[in-house]
């Protein structure tokens, strides 16, 4: 069975922490001289027990140890150049400058939304108008394009199918009355009776040839 780490925490009773305070202590010291020996290690180890008491251990010595501690880390740690006074006059410059630039800005958005222009030169009233007539050009080509974009959606979205089918029937109402699909509707429609005839009799008709006519009044 497997035990859970235990957390580790401050011992609260006083003489417990300081049993084992000691005995760690003397643990943690004979590790570091076990080191020294058995790896050829430079090994320091410096403690404080709670009360401020110093128990240390060197396998050289510990102040040239330090020493070393020190010039190791100021090596590997990036220097940072403290600003010299050119430097900082020059930075004062700059943010002078950006501070300039923003007013400048600021003073030709108020122009632009025409506010401000009691003191514009007809030279800067023209270049101001310039730049109107090119923003509302601009502004008018993405409309027309969004425009187009929309419609060809849409045309996609409908598709081409209802109206053909439309096309179609405005072409069957158009088709002329001697069209082939007219003759055939008419011959369909006609009976045998309906017939026109076409023979040509020669004297008075059938029924005049056959009628008496009466006698004259004396």
């Amino acid at each position: 069975m497997v035990r859970g780490k235990t957390q580790m925490r401050r011992i609260e009773n006083a003489t417990s922490r300081q049993v084992t305070f000691s005995k760690r202590r003397n643990g943690l010291l004979k590790k570091a001289f076990e080191l020294s020996v058995l790896c050829d290690a430079e090994v320091a180890l410096i403690i404080f027990s709670p009360r401020g008491k110093l128990y240390e251990f060197a396998s050289s010595s510990l102040q040239e140890t330090i020493q070393r501690y020190q010039k190791h880390t100021k090596d590997t740690t990036p220097t940072i150049d403290k600003p010299t006074e050119q430097n900082m006059q020059k930075l004062k410059n700059e943010a002078a400058s950006m501070v300039k630039r923003i007013e400048l800005l600021e003073v030709a958005k108020r122009r632009l939304l025409g506010e401000g222009l009691e003191s514009c030169t007809i030279e800067e009233l023209q270049e101001i108008e310039q730049q109107l007539e090119r923003s509302v050009s601009s502004i008018r080509a993405r409309k027309t394009q969004v425009f187009k974009e929309q419609i060809q959606r849409l045309k996609e979205k409908c598709g081409a199918q209802p109206w053909q089918g439309l096309k179609e029937k405005e072409k069957e109402k158009e088709q002329p009355e001697n069209s082939p699909n007219s003759e055939d509707h008419d011959d369909h429609d006609s009976s045998p009776t309906s017939d026109v005839e076409t023979e040509l009799f020669i004297g008075p008709p059938p029924a005049r040839r056959t009628r008496r006519l009466p006698p004259p009044p004396n």
